[in-house]
């Protein structure tokens, strides 16, 4: 119960009340990822192409889509990873989320937020001042 009232008031949660209809009217699910994000495609565009949605396991973050998706996502490839042996690329990352606005953000030697001392200025640094 407590899922369904959390897509009524917020859309950052899985999915909202409308891609639900929208999914079980004109939803064929494609495959689904390692995190569980789950991966629909139907309807038409605006551009003419097969319309192509995922749900998300939890939080609605586009940066948590893994590379072969997002390839599919955006009609670079035709075939969803499910349907191919897809492998990622040594280069290709496995996701981190931000954390950005966490106590586990990154803070840089001297940050105003960090834990450490900012090092002392030496004296070596000129401010720029205009017509000099």
């Amino acid at each position: 119960m407590k899922t369904l009232i959390v897509q009524f008031f917020t859309w950052w949660n899985s999915q909202t009340w409308g891609t639900r209809f929208h999914t079980w009217r004109h939803g064929k699910k494609v495959g689904e990822d390692a995190a569980g994000n789950v991966y629909y495609e139907g309807g038409i565009n605006s551009d003419g192409q097969t319309r192509r949605w995922v749900i998300y396991n939890g939080y609605s973050e586009a940066s948590a889509i893994p590379p072969g998706w997002h390839g599919w996502m955006h009609h670079r490839v035709d075939v969803a990873p499910s349907d191919e042996n897809y492998a990622p690329r040594e280069w290709q990352k496995p996701h981190k989320p931000n954390l950005t606005g966490t106590p586990a953000a990154y803070r840089p030697k001297g940050s105003v937020l960090g834990n450490q001392h900012r090092p002392q200025v030496t004296g070596d640094y000129d401010a720029w001042t205009p017509g000099a």
